[in-house]
């Protein structure tokens, strides 16, 4: 069980809570560390939690009826996860795994049930969480139709500067060019040109160990320009 100041820290979503909605919060989240390349929870799992991420990189993705694995999205510090599948009472339509050593905090089923029926401010928060994972994957089928290499890093690197998604992501990122690649479906070769062009774009700047950025829409915009 977390204090209320780190939930407070650690969830956006829990500064807009009542005391009483708070405190019910936090004795429903337990936090669990998983290792690099270990699952959160496969495909077609029940896995009655509501996650999210404290520390760590996550990948969501899913393997289509040919067997193409698809990265849905990257999800790292701030970015919760799992709502869908919750208030539809359904497995998971998705695989979630490690992309390093990550920290979640799990909201146990019946808390996230309770706050739906009584929190205005969690609600909110919901609203919000759907628009937003509506628009990134509507611009994931655009980003397997339409783009080439340099924009499908661009739209995989967007997703995780999103502040609306990822709110603790901030303008720099430790992030492996193979992690990326993971992210954006593309070899680390590819991956390693991509990243060249849109830094000579000056859309990102590649730092020891990471990435940095200006702006986030600008990687927005060159994902949406399919250059």
């Amino acid at each position: 069980m977390i204090s209320l100041d780190a939930l407070r820290q650690m969830a956006a979503w829990a500064r807009d809570l009542t005391p009483e909605e708070a405190e019910k919060a936090r004795r429903g989240i337990v936090e669990r560390t998983y290792g690099k390349g270990n699952y959160i929870c496969h495909q077609g799992d029940r896995f009655d939690c509501w996650g999210g991420i404290v520390s760590g990189l996550v990948k969501l993705s899913t393997v289509s009826d040919s067997g193409k694995q698809v990265s849905l999205a990257g999800l790292a510090a701030g970015a919760w996860f799992g709502e869908g599948s919750l208030l539809k009472n359904e497995p998971r339509r998705y695989d979630l795994v490690a992309l390093r050593e990550s920290r979640l905090m799990l909201m146990d089923l019946p808390t996230f049930n309770w706050l739906f029926e009584h929190s205005v401010g969690f609600n909110r928060f919901l609203v919000h969480q759907f628009n937003e994972r509506l628009a990134q994957f509507i611009g994931q089928v655009e980003n397997d139709r339409m783009l080439d290499a340099t924009g499908r890093v661009a739209r995989a690197l967007a997703s995780i500067f999103n502040p609306r998604v990822n709110p603790g992501v901030g303008t720099h990122l430790a992030i492996t060019q193979e992690e990326i690649g993971l992210l954006s479906g593309l070899s680390r070769q590819v991956t390693n040109q991509s990243l060249k062009v849109l830094e000579h774009a000056r859309v990102v700047q590649v730092e020891r160990g990471g990435i940095a950025i200006r702006d986030w829409l600008d990687l927005v915009r060159f994902g949406n320009s399919g250059a």
